[in-house]
């Protein structure tokens, strides 16, 4: 069993780093999930009996790895869960994809329309959006991101991603509409899967507001394919 990596523990908040293809939370798969690996860590650190609360505020697909949030009391899960629907978390992911094309500059914003096809557990792409647009579909959901270019060498391209609005897959589904799909991401574009059957998305930096305390908490958890960061 992988050693969990834990990054910050406090009274009401705790910050770990997601394995790639590991869920948050349980699921059908019947796989050990982070939240299960984060109770026992936190039982086994502290010497708790019984059962070990920890509130789940956000999560990353099971493909895509990086920096993961839960609150350590019901205070603090509702705090976080707060911030992040005021937008007050700022997150940035860090993305490899296997191939090289012209961007119309090094740095960007892409506002799409998509719509979830739950069926097929997909997002599909409807058009770009215009400044102040109203949605010209119907149940579409604006998704913003940020995007700029760190490399571009044999390996393919690399991005910083932040993005500005949380929707399912948005990331992923921004590369592709950049033909950047991310290596292993069958789902949007890749022509190959990744050995562990990752996607090459790592959400490495974080900004939170502490729960109950008047500071603001940053955690970094660089890729091992760019250990250093950007």
């Amino acid at each position: 069993m992988t050693a969990l990596d834990v990054l910050h523990c406090d009274n009401h908040l705790l910050a770990v780093v997601k394995p790639a293809c590991m869920p948050v939370v349980p699921d059908e798969s019947g796989d050990r999930s982070l939240l299960d690996a984060a109770k026992a860590w936190v039982k086994r650190e502290y010497d708790k009996p019984g059962e070990v609360f920890l509130g789940v505020v956000h999560r990353l697909d099971r493909p895509v790895s990086g920096i993961v949030v839960f609150g350590r009391t019901s205070k603090g899960a509702a705090r976080l869960s707060e911030a992040w629907r005021e937008g007050r978390v700022e997150k940035e992911y860090l993305a490899q994809s296997p191939l090289r094309v012209p961007l119309p500059a090094e740095a960007g914003t892409l506002q799409l329309w998509q719509r979830q096809d739950p069926q097929r557990n997909v997002v599909r792409v409807l058009g770009v959006a215009a400044e102040d647009e109203p949605s010209p579909h119907r149940d579409a959901k604006l998704a913003v991101t940020r995007w700029r270019v760190l490399a571009t060498d044999a390996e393919g391209t690399r991005l910083a991603l932040t993005p500005v609005t949380g929707r399912k897959h948005q990331l992923r589904v921004a590369c592709r509409h950049l033909g950047l799909p991310l290596a292993g991401d069958l789902k949007y574009g890749a022509e190959d899967a990744l050995p562990d059957r990752s996607v090459a998305l790592h959400a490495w930096r974080l900004r939170v507001p502490h729960p109950t305390r008047d500071e603001t908490l940053e955690f970094r958890s660089p890729p091992w394919w760019l250990p250093d960061g950007p």
